[in-house]
Parts: structure tokens; sequence; C-alpha cells
């Protein structure tokens, strides 16, 4: 565990180092949000463009393993929204604290890491993984507020989710991605160079802009927050694992990638979605504060766990 602690540190200095400019307000809230547009438009649409349209539709969706990954974060996502009901909170709060306990930070964090960690070969499942948190669970999330505000459901509310879904930008350049890797035609050596430069700045732009972004973040409701924290950096890679491993089994490398990916910290759309919403945004903030942090050493324990071959 040790040696992948040592190999993780790294990416976490980078969030401690945004997290640092920020808190001596050498980097303003304003200049943080720039960035992370940067990184959310720019640099990380180049990354997964790039390795969507350098991989085949099979590389990314395997059936079994998209199966199980829904398995085990739906899971998670019924136990917070009961452990949240069970304490009377309305179900637009059980909602938004479910999603804190089953979606990470897949794509600030996760696909720059991971896929350093453990290889070009993570980048399939990756993706996957990424696109069933931003279609099916943050779908669920709008579609379970608005309805809940609404009072019922209407061809309305999912015209405007349909809407929602084409404009983000990481759900486009898979999408593109993918529809080059189907002509068979490949990238030209000029545009695959132009973006892979243009992605090469995501990892450090999205680890910086986590750290940065968490310097604005409050540690209020902590006992709320150490709850969804332990959700999502245990519970969450725990019945994941079942899924992978014991319900829908997959090859050890792809469930490893699954178990990783499901290990790692709340993720910052959440606290957008929250904020949007105006539901509970401290719980989350401080959800996302907590999970970060612990995730130093709970990230290496999982990996070093899954890990399939020596890192």
């Amino acid at each position: 565990m040790l040696a992948i602690f040592f190999k993780t540190l790294p990416f976490f200095g980078l969030i401690g180092l945004g997290y640092g400019a920020a808190r001596i307000r050498f980097f303003s809230e304003e200049a943080s949000a720039h960035l992370t547009k940067f990184v959310f438009y720019f640099a990380l649409s180049a990354m997964l463009f790039r390795f969507s349209a350098n991989l085949s539709f099979d590389e990314i969706f395997e059936p079994r393993l998209a199966t199980a990954y829904l398995w085990g974060t739906g899971v998670t996502y019924a136990i917070g929204m009961l452990i949240a009901f069970a304490r009377g909170l309305d179900t637009q709060t059980a909602a938004i604290e479910a999603q804190c306990a089953a979606i990470g930070n897949t794509g600030f964090l996760g696909v720059p890491m991971l896929a350093l960690l453990l290889g070009q070969e993570a980048v399939g499942p990756i993706i996957l993984i990424l696109s069933i948190d931003l279609i099916v669970f943050s779908s669920a999330l709008t579609l379970i507020v608005t309805a809940a505000r609404e009072g019922s459901m209407s061809l309305r509310i999912v015209q405007k989710l349909a809407v929602g879904l084409l404009k983000n930008p990481m759900i486009v350049s898979i999408a593109a991605g993918l529809m080059v890797s189907a002509t068979g035609l490949g990238l030209h050596d000029v545009l695959d160079s132009f973006l892979s430069t243009l992605g090469a700045a995501a990892t450090p732009g999205a680890l910086f802009a986590i750290g940065a972004s968490l310097a604005s973040k409050s540690a209020e409701r902590l006992q709320i927050a150490a709850w969804l924290s332990f959700a999502k950096l245990i519970l969450h890679p725990l019945f994941v694992g079942m899924g992978v491993y014991l319900f829908f089994p997959v090859d050890a490398y792809r469930a490893s990638v699954a178990v990783s990916a499901a290990a790692l910290p709340v993720a910052g759309n959440v606290f957008i979605l929250a904020q949007h919403y105006g539901i509970a945004p401290q719980r989350v903030s401080a959800s996302i504060l907590i999970s970060t942090a612990a995730s130093i050493l709970t990230v290496s324990a999982i990996i070093a766990l899954v890990a399939t071959t020596p890192l």
C-alpha cells in the first residue's frame, strides 16, 4: 500500500497546492471558477474526445461491467435515500444525500489519476463509469427533485433533462469521439497532437481546480458529512465490488478499475446541483471536503487491495 500511496500523493499534492493558493487569496474564487471552466470545456473535453476516438465502442461498453456498476451504485444510492428518510428528511434532500453517497469525482480526478495509475487500458471502463454517473444518476437526481417540486412527471421535464445532457461537454466529447471511432478513419496526426497537448492540461488543471474549489467549502453539519463520506469512500466501492466480483463477475482488471473508480471522493458537480436547486449545499460542501481529505488514504488502500498488477 505504501508504494501506491506515494504514487497517488502527487495527485493529492496538486489538490493541496490549489487549496493553499485559494486559501491565501493568491488564487481568487473567480479565478478558480475560470480555471474550472477551462478544464471542463476544453482540456478535459479534449482528453475524453481523444480517448474515445482511439477506442472502439466494444472497448468502452461492456454489458456486465455496466450492470455490475449500476447495481453497486444503485444499492448505495438507495441506502443513502433510506437513511435520509429514516432521519425525517424530505425527498429532495434525501436525493442530494444519495448523490453524495454514490457519485464520485470520476471526471476531474478519476480520468487523469486512474489512467496513469492503472494503465491506458483503464480508460474504456472509466469512460463507461463516467457516462453512467452523468446520464443515469445525475438525471435521476434532476427527475426526483423536479417531480417532488411539481408533484408529477411531465414531457417538459424530460425534454429539459435531454437538453441538459446534450449540453454537457463531457457527454458530447465522449459521443463525438465514438462517432469518429466508428468511421474507422482515426484522428489525423496533427489533430491528435493538438488534442494530446490540450488534454495534457486536464490533469494538473483539474486537480488544482479541485483544491481551489475546496478552499471555499465549509465544514458544517460534520456528523452528516462524515456519514456521507463513509458511504462514498467505503460503502460504494464495497457494493460495486460485490457487483463486479460476485453477482455480475467481469475480468479482474476491469473489476479493479470499477472498484477504484467507486472509491473516489464525492463529486464537485453534486455541490453545483445542490446550489442550483437550493438543497442542503452546506452538507454537500462538507462532504466533498471531508471525503477528499480522507480519500488520500482510502483510495490508496482500495487500489492496493484490488490492483491486479504491482504498481
